[in-house]
């Protein structure tokens, strides 16, 4: 399995980023890292072996990124404006430059697909609902899609449109509602064992369901915690299952 780390300055962020990329081929799977870990967590931890065959047989070229949670919602020295606008110009880095450096890598546009764990599936979420132009679908895991779960009281219009479970329901552009409907790769999946909240899952596909976006709501079982077993098992299954 070909694995490659890539370094360039972010112009939205005002620092360097690292991406790892694994494999050759096929459609790009952008992973999103859980709290304020790197771009090298999903290795670390086992989930890159995991999907490996995957990878291996050309199914999926994966892209894990950078972080900068502990630059926004996780720093508890910064003001709450700040945070704000942090995670928002981490979204215009995830779409000016992370989505161009992967239609270079595979020589051309290729289907995205988002996906993280915990605090990554909110970001994997949130991108593909803003942006549905630019990315096929997600594979949300063991997600908590209300931003004000972490934002400690503080709530401004950055808040609002990266909480999709506040903006969702308020949406009406049928421009870009139609588009989300048009996707066939939408999974909020979740344990229900120790620390997971099945109940923000729940949550957010009823939210789909009014607004006619089709989607999966996987509901594992109680054996399944908040943790890296739990999501060894989940993404290896979604990507042999649906794609």
């Amino acid at each position: 399995m070909r694995r490659e780390i890539f370094k360039s300055w972010s112009s939205n962020l005002g620092k360097d980023m690292e991406v790892a990329a694994y494999g050759d081929w096929g459609f790009a799977l952008l992973l999103f890292p859980t709290a304020a870990a790197d771009f090298l967590e999903y290795e670390r931890f086992l989930l890159i072996d995991s999907i490996k065959p995957h990878i291996e047989s050309g199914k999926c070229r994966v892209f894990s990124i950078n972080s900068i949670n502990n630059e926004s919602w996780l720093n508890h020295w910064m003001s709450p404006q700040d945070k704000a606008l942090r995670h928002q110009q981490f979204n215009h880095y995830v779409a000016d430059e992370v989505v161009p450096f992967i239609y270079g890598a595979c020589q051309g546009p290729v289907p995205i697909i988002s996906a993280g764990a915990s605090l990554g599936a909110l970001h994997a979420a949130n991108n593909f609902f803003r942006r549905p132009d630019l990315f096929d679908g997600v594979i949300a895991m063991s997600g908590c899609y209300d931003l004000k779960d972490y934002t400690k009281g503080y709530y401004d219009e950055n808040c609002y449109f990266n909480s999709p479970v506040d903006y969702l329901p308020n949406w009406h552009d049928e421009e870009i509602l139609n588009t989300l409907r048009s996707k066939r790769h939408v999974y909020i999946v979740t344990g229900q064992g120790a620390y997971e909240s099945p109940g923000a899952s729940r949550q957010i596909s009823e939210i789909l369901h009014a607004k006619g976006i089709p989607h999966e709501l996987d509901l594992w079982g109680s054996d399944m915690d908040h943790d890296w077993p739990t999501w060894r098992r989940m993404l290896p299954h979604f990507l042999e299952s649906r794609f």
